[in-house]
């Protein structure tokens, strides 16, 4: 009679690997205490206008497709990545990528069946990206395309299915329970897991080399990032 609780606490703990510990949020004190999307009753989102609009000025798009070859202890991982059903998360991993900004990094976590998790420039899971003269990190969006819908949802999580799940190769962002603090960390899924669906931002998945991401060990660096086809959909 105790299995429920028992499958509480580990989901909560899961979750919380995928929190950033160094971004600040409206509230701090709730970005300190992450939920668990499996007890939280959320509201029914409201879907915003098409990305290409005003609604998010200043962030790189992925209008279409577009592939990243990552290079991590001598082996290639090919994500393909989806600005289709997620254009402002896939146009701020390929623009960071365009900058060799992932280069060199370390994945900080490694969750045993999981998820293992890098993109931070302080290696700790407190960072994220500064542009070029600026003081603040450039922050993302919470971005779900609801299954079946033909708008975007976004700034806050859904209830249902969404467009792109967290299978296992799928590539997410990671972020604070702050909807929008989503920077430059993203995170790997090693299985399935159903339960972040709906809650983070899935914006693409491994094609070929999923068996490498069973080798990354925490402190493992990505030694190079490059986007390898559709740079020509990256729209600034």
């Amino acid at each position: 009679m105790h299995k429920p609780f028992q499958s509480l606490i580990v989901v909560t703990f899961l979750l919380g690997t995928l929190m950033l510990g160094g971004c600040d949020s409206p509230n701090k004190q709730q970005a300190a205490n992450p939920t668990n999307p499996s007890t939280t009753t959320t509201p029914p989102a409201p879907t915003s206008p098409d990305p290409s609009s005003s609604e998010f000025p200043g962030l790189p798009r992925l209008n279409g497709k577009a592939t990243v070859v990552m290079t991590v202890n001598g082996k290639q991982i090919s994500i393909d990545l989806d600005g289709t059903n997620a254009p402002i998360s896939a146009g701020n991993f390929v623009d960071l990528v365009q900058q060799k900004f992932y280069d060199g990094l370390v994945f900080h976590r490694v969750v045993k069946n999981f998820v293992v998790q890098g993109g931070d420039p302080k290696g700790n899971g407190t960072g994220g990206y500064i542009p070029k003269g600026s003081t603040s990190e450039r922050r993302i969006p919470l971005e779900i395309k609801p299954s079946g819908s033909t708008t975007i949802t976004y700034s806050q999580p859904i209830n249902g299915a969404p467009q792109l799940e967290h299978k296992r190769g799928a590539i997410a962002m990671a972020r604070s329970q702050a909807p929008d603090s989503a920077s430059s960390q993203f995170y790997f899924t090693l299985e399935d897991v159903p339960y972040l669906n709906g809650n983070y931002a899935v914006f693409g998945k491994i094609t070929q080399g999923l068996d490498v991401i069973d080798t990354i060990k925490q402190g493992d660096k990505i030694t190079s990032a490059k986007v390898t086809q559709g740079i020509e959909n990256l729209k600034k």
